[in-house]
């Protein structure tokens, strides 16, 4: 009899509540055919008997109650663990921002075992219907296209659906499902929203681009046009017999216009090429004396200050680049630095890179805003100190990331702030040899230093 007994509470735990009464009906009729006289015959002499099968059937049918309903139980409490877990997961992901659209419906395809999953929207009632995004398995199987070709889908709204192929969903689980397309819907809008902000930023920057150099032209290029009319003019009057030291005066502030007028319009040409993607650098194997002295013509000597071993290894840039690059940053370094602090300029090897640091001893810069200095038309403070609209340094930085370095600001100790410049180890080749002096200055004098001569 427990023998039957436990065949029937397995067969409730397997197969539920209807296998168990027909295991309990059939193990009845065993237990009478096998152990109640008249054995292997199914009728029954002893009215006790038939009392005992009752008793017997009956609490088969209570045990098999049961189990079922502690069966049902479980599995029903794993099923809200489950869906808890996914809905605790959405929850996470708004609360973290996710914006990734097909990561969601990938977990969408994965938790229900779809084939394809696609989020589907229309404009209108009578509009077709476009995907928003769309997921498959590894088999290649195509995306439903619309509602109406998918074995499962979810409304979102009025013209919003996710659309899963694969089979048939049961009931319990679109509770879930419609939760899925709620944070798909929630995804997708925050993802344009993104895109939108994006864009407005883009635009934002366009027109704060557009309204520096307007302040360019407007002062920057106006002032030394000023300067060289004024001095035209004067030479061309006959009203005044200039003297040959007033004449050579005249003729340098036209010079000294000119070169600002083709440094400033120099700078606006690289910007624009590096915001277009045109900088296309020629890497080449040099070492650091063949570009630094040039870069440093037209600074006076007593502003700056090299520092550059000997034994540096050779760097693969753009010559052309970086010397325009370290042009930018070193006039940048001067404009700011104290008359009675020059500018160090100086270089060390770091493993298979190079750094050239260029150190003022300005009012320096606070860390939050080492990064800003570096875009267009950005001064510190937006200080009108000296020539310039803060292209300097945007033109270095872009060089240097196109010839695969980086600049970094740093605090210069004891004030100011540092400018480094990283390049990278020219491969398989020596440090340089000593050389022949190099004239570093401006015309107003001279400073040398040992390295190669620059060409």
């Amino acid at each position: 009899m427990l023998l039957f007994l436990f065949l029937n509470v397995l067969a409730a735990l397997l197969g539920g509540m209807v296998p168990a009464l027909a295991s309990a009906a059939v193990g009845s009729l065993l237990l009478n055919y096998y152990f109640t006289p008249p054995t292997h015959a199914l009728t029954i002499a002893d009215p006790e008997n038939i009392v005992a099968i009752a008793i017997f059937v009956a609490v088969a049918v209570c045990v098999a109650s049961v189990v079922d309903l502690a069966a049902r139980r479980t599995h029903q409490a794993a099923r809200l663990r489950a869906e808890s877990e996914i809905l605790s997961f959405l929850a996470g992901s708004v609360l973290r921002g996710e914006t990734s659209l097909e990561a969601l419906l990938e977990r969408v395809r994965e938790t229900f075992a779809m084939d394809s999953v696609a989020l589907l929207e229309r404009e209108s009632d009578v509009a077709p219907w476009t995907c928003a995004g769309s997921v498959g398995s590894h088999d290649g199987t195509p995306a439903p296209e619309r509602p109406e070709d998918a074995e499962v889908d979810m409304p979102v709204g009025d013209h919003m659906a996710l659309a899963l192929s694969g089979r048939v969903l049961p009931a319990e689980d679109r509770r879930v499902l419609a939760a899925f397309a709620a944070q798909a819907a929630v995804v997708l809008d925050r993802q344009r929203l993104a895109q939108q902000a994006g864009q407005a930023r883009e635009l934002a920057e366009g027109n704060r681009i557009r309204t520096a150099l307007l302040a360019a032209v407007s002062h920057d290029l106006r002032t030394p046009l000023a300067a060289i009319k004024a001095a035209v003019s004067s030479l061309r009057s006959d009203d005044v017999a200039w003297s040959e030291e007033d004449e050579a005066e005249l003729l340098e502030g036209i010079e000294d216009g000119a070169d600002r007028l083709d440094h400033l319009v120099g700078n606006l040409l690289d910007m624009s090429r590096l915001q277009t993607g045109t900088v296309t650098p020629l890497i080449r194997e040099i070492d650091l004396d063949e570009v630094v002295p040039m870069a440093l013509v037209g600074i006076p000597m007593a502003k700056v200050v090299l520092d550059i071993p000997e034994e540096l290894p050779m760097v693969a840039v753009d010559p052309g680049l970086l010397e325009r690059g370290v042009a930018n940053i070193v006039e940048n370094a001067v404009k700011y630095s104290p008359p009675d602090r020059p500018v160090l300029v100086s270089a060390s090897a770091l493993g298979d890179r190079v750094e050239l640091r260029v150190a003022d001893g300005g009012p320096g810069v606070p860390d939050s805003e080492k990064d800003r200095i570096f875009e267009p038309f950005q001064r510190y403070g937006d200080a009108p100190r000296g020539a310039g609209v803060g292209l300097g340094l945007a033109v270095a930085r872009g060089f240097a990331e196109a010839m695969g370095g980086r600049l970094t600001a740093e605090d210069t100790p004891g004030g100011g702030m540092t400018m480094v410049l990283t390049l990278p180890v020219a491969a398989g080749r020596p440090p340089t040899a000593p050389g022949l002096p190099v004239q570093v200055g401006s015309t107003s004098g001279t400073t040398t230093r040992k390295g190669r001569p620059a060409t």
